[in-house]
């Protein structure tokens, strides 16, 4: 697929969610990118009525009067995309793997972000920094990230889930509409997802394979584990093996959207192979 063959893909996808969307509600879905709190705006004498909660005690210490704080409305948030681009994304259909559809959903919802002037960031991740984009709101850096993402190339196949939401979370100075997507497959990063649920607004999108949770019944198979580069085999007749990975995938999954629920962040997850625009228009209206 060409630079050119992607942003038409993505293209058709967005408006189409958009008329899913907005043939049901009132406004469009892509209000999600808009900030929904406030920031302080200026200064003002406290007038009778005043919410004393609002007075600025600091300037008003200083002896010249009671001053209240003005506080507008936030238009516009960041959108920042931490995106897992570990070998383990490389899983799936040789025409299609979780790394494809990522890079899609991503695309998909930078396009939106970038059409509302939003500042978008990005952060491409394995077990270290492999593609950082800072924020910024203009369309040409909208443009930019989206091609970046798309013709990413990895150095590194570990991952390092911890680490880089760690990373995330020191980079962002303020509250930000976070896109973390990721398979998950890695330990220890529970403690910094809820660090950065509660810091930011979080949606969290589990990518997955079939393979992962029913794999084929093919006898004594060679797997190739891409991040260790090592191969193992395996029996994928065996009833126990195959439970075995079920109930792994199964407990991962319930943990991280047991984390989301605690921390008010939105969870979906989506299967490499299926068509995600049904699931991504189901998230718009659930946030909306």
């Amino acid at each position: 697929m060409t630079p050119n063959e992607f942003l038409a893909k993505l293209y058709k996808y967005e408006i189409k969610i958009r008329k899913a969307v907005t043939s049901q509600m009132r406004g469009n879905f892509h209000s999600i990118f808009k900030g929904s709190g406030l920031e302080f705006s200026d200064l003002r004498q406290y007038q009778y009525g005043d919410d004393v909660r609002l007075i600025d005690w600091n300037t008003s210490a200083k002896g010249h009067g009671t001053y209240v704080k003005i506080f507008k409305e936030e238009k516009e948030q960041s959108v920042f995309f931490v995106v897992d681009v570990s070998a383990s994304q490389d899983v799936g259909r040789t025409d299609r793997s979780k790394l494809d559809t990522t890079k899609e959903i991503c695309g998909v919802l930078a396009l939106s972000a970038i059409k509302e002037a939003s500042h978008v960031g990005l952060l491409c991740f394995s077990d270290q920094k492999e593609k950082y984009i800072k924020p910024a709101n203009t369309l040409k850096h909208g443009y930019q990230t989206i091609l970046e993402l798309f013709k990413l190339k990895t150095e590194s196949t570990g991952t390092n889930l911890k680490k880089m939401i760690l990373f995330t979370l020191n980079v962002l100075k303020r509250r930000s509409l976070v896109i973390l997507v990721s398979d998950f497959i890695d330990t220890g990063y529970e403690e910094n997802l809820k660090a950065l649920a509660r810091k930011h607004d979080l949606i969290v999108i589990h990518l997955y394979d079939q393979r992962e949770t029913n794999l084929p019944r093919l006898g004594i198979i060679p797997v190739y584990d891409t991040e260790t580069r090592k191969t193992i085999w395996v029996n994928a007749s065996s009833s126990w093996f195959r439970n075995r990975m079920k109930i792994l995938f199964d407990k991962n999954s319930q943990q991280v959207e047991q984390v989301c629920k605690q921390h008010r962040a939105n969870y979906l997850a989506i299967d490499a192979s299926e068509d995600y625009v049904p699931k991504l228009i189901k998230l718009f209206k659930v946030r909306k």
